[in-house]
């Protein structure tokens, strides 16, 4: 009896000869008589980088400095990700404010320690406090010129929240609904608008914003927080730029009484500092080139397979029936998917590959290939071709790259699957599979069912 092993993806000469000389020992001490050989395909077969990665933008030194898009790009993922994340901000550390009211060090001016005495004023210069035809005379309507000043009418803060529950979605119309529409954000609008105007943070946020300073920058938080909770809910489905996005930004800012334009203070500076910590973003910029060259072997392998499979397929079954079986054929993750593509595309011509009495695959992708009708072997929803062999297909449910191949291939008695637990976490027990003893005992109790001698 011949044992030979097909490695799986990214796979190279040191590597090889580490994990075969594991898997030899193993099998020889449970199976004395047998020939262990293996068939290493990863360097004349994997992938390389054949214009040394001249396709990557930016590859180069890790560690190049961050711009000012790295920056951006970072605060709107983790605003995505978390679209309270700025009011939380505001509402836990709220602002210093002075012994008169004011706030960001100012002092003088208006009644709220604004120098000018215009929150609520357009962007562009418009003084009027109307924003889309609002006549009321902006904030206070017929309250006065600033309501803000008036004791016992309403804080700052709290009329930004009242302003932002009004704030319609593609029924304004205008450039906004445009906007909406145009981004495919038109869908989740009313219930982002709704989402963050509930929120305790906005209320607590709201109720710290006493002055007018406070509440422009509230304003700005609340438009970028309903800003980010529509593009979270749309997804992969949102056709949003940056410049859509930071228009709609202004537009809702502006009908908050802020300016979008302005930059923000306390939550802006914290939510700054901590995205660049915190995502990915900066850091797949920053080393996209060595990310990709690092993983060229690994993903390369599979996507050169899909393209060019054949010849691998050729050098297998070479391999195959290079000595005269009975065979065990075990592979491993893309060897699996290789011997399995081999094996049906031979038995579907008719000329099964000689010798081969029993196929083990181990954490393969092959039985979800089968299912997207990516596997080259089987045709999409048929089953496996008469002359195909055994086959004891072995997973562990924490190897994201591991499938089920009975439920795919319902009712073939050929076909089994056996699960193994490592108590390893991903990608880890991908590769833990070759030092558990289980494994072996399964193969043990496979070749002894199917009678091979």
């Amino acid at each position: 009896m011949r044992f030979l092993l097909v490695h799986g993806t990214g796979v190279r000469r040191e590597r090889h000869d580490t994990l075969f000389a594991l898997i030899r020992d193993r099998l020889t001490a449970r199976f004395p008589g047998a020939v262990v050989d293996s068939c290493f395909w990863g360097e004349r077969y994997g992938a390389t980088l054949s214009a040394h990665g001249r396709s990557v933008p930016g590859l180069g030194a890790p560690g190049a400095v961050s711009g000012a898009d790295d920056e951006e790009v970072a605060e709107w993922g983790l605003l995505v990700a978390d679209p309270l994340c700025e009011l939380r901000v505001l509402a836990e550390a709220g602002w210093d404010t002075g012994a008169g009211g004011g706030s960001d060090g100012g002092s003088g001016g208006g009644p709220w320690g604004d120098p000018e005495g215009d929150f609520g004023r357009e962007p562009g210069g418009d003084s009027s406090g109307d924003f889309d035809g609002d006549s009321s005379g902006g904030f206070g309507g017929d309250l006065g010129d600033d309501a803000f000043a008036m004791p016992g009418v309403r804080s700052a803060g709290e009329r930004v929240l009242e302003l932002l529950a009004e704030v319609p979605g593609v029924q304004g119309g205008g450039e906004q609904a445009a906007l909406l529409l145009g981004t495919g954000l038109a869908a989740g609008f009313p219930a982002a608008l709704e989402a963050v105007s509930r929120s305790a943070e906005a209320a607590r946020a709201g109720g710290r914003a006493t002055a007018e300073p406070q509440a422009r920058e509230l304003a700005k938080v609340l438009a970028r927080a309903v800003t980010a909770a529509a593009l979270a809910s749309a997804g992969a489905e949102a056709d949003c730029t940056g410049t859509e996005r930071d228009r709609l930004v202004e537009l809702i800012t502006a009908r908050l009484g802020g300016d979008a334009r302005v930059p923000g203070a306390r939550a802006a500076a914290v939510l700054g500092r901590l995205a660049m910590r915190v995502t990915t973003q900066p850091l797949l910029n920053a080393w996209r080139g060595s990310l990709t060259v690092g993983a060229t072997p690994a993903l390369g392998d599979i996507l050169r397979y899909q393209a060019r499979g054949a010849d691998l397929r050729t050098f297998l079954h070479e391999r195959i029936t290079a000595e005269p079986g009975p065979t065990v054929l075990i592979g491993h993750s893309l060897g699996g998917i290789a011997l399995v593509d081999l094996l049906a595309l031979a038995a579907a011509r008719g000329e099964p590959v000689p010798g081969v009495e029993l196929l083990v695959t181990v954490g393969s992708q092959a039985p979800f290939l089968h299912e997207l009708g990516a596997l080259a072997g089987v045709v999409p929803g048929s089953k496996l071709p008469y002359a195909f062999p055994r086959w004891l297909n072995v997973y562990d449910r924490q190897d994201v790259l591991s499938y089920l191949a009975e439920p795919v291939f319902p009712g073939d008695p050929r076909v089994s699957d056996q699960e193994i637990g490592s108590r390893q976490p991903f990608p880890a027990c991908h590769s833990a599979y070759w030092k558990q003893d289980s494994l072996y005992a399964c193969i043990e109790r496979a070749v002894a069912e199917a009678e091979i001698g």
